[in-house]
């Protein structure tokens, strides 16, 4: 086992991850962090600057498993550190409430979310975040996007597997209909 599942309960190792992955879905959290004004207008999205293996980049929400005996909120939590730093300070409700409901399938058409790797099922949210945000872990940078950039032909272009789609749904759900 590695370190991290040795320390971590609930994490697999990557031979246990990729045998779970062929058999079953997995149960993500997606979110979509925001900054807003004074009357809870969303003012501009944060979209995370990513490298994949082969050397590209990407842009991409927040996002990562559920670990077994974790509550959603703790896992919105602890990805929203993980990647945006831990004085990011994000605002989720004791009981948060998905905006959505995706499903990532590894054949592409299905949805419109697409992950070669898996069958994936992810509550995404927005979350505001008020502090100051240093991307960390596998993230190599976070832009500040206004609604209509990051809902752009251009951003959207950068982010892979119906994470474009993810936005746009988002800020509708916020009253940023595109």
């Amino acid at each position: 086992m590695t370190e991290t599942a040795d320390t971590q309960p609930g994490w697999f190792s990557s031979d246990e991850l990729e045998s779970v992955r062929a058999r079953m879905p997995v149960l993500y959290v997606q979110a979509v962090p925001v900054r807003v004004d004074e009357s809870g207008s969303v003012t501009h999205v944060g979209l995370l600057m990513r490298a994949d293996p082969d050397g590209s980049f990407n842009r991409s929400v927040v996002s990562g498993r559920v670990l077994y005996h974790e509550r959603v909120r703790d896992a919105l939590l602890r990805h929203l550190e993980k990647d945006l730093g831990p004085v990011a300070l994000p605002r989720i409700p004791s009981s948060p409430q998905p905006f959505t409901v995706a499903e990532y399938f590894p054949t592409p058409g299905v949805t419109p979310f697409h992950d070669p790797r898996q069958h994936a099922v992810a509550m995404a949210y927005v979350v505001p975040v008020s502090g100051d945000c240093q991307p960390r872990q596998d993230a190599l940078d976070l832009v500040w996007f206004t609604p209509e950039e990051a809902t752009s032909p251009q951003v959207r272009a950068e982010m892979p597997g119906g994470q474009g789609v993810l936005v746009r749904q988002a800020l509708a759900y916020v009253g940023h209909a595109p």
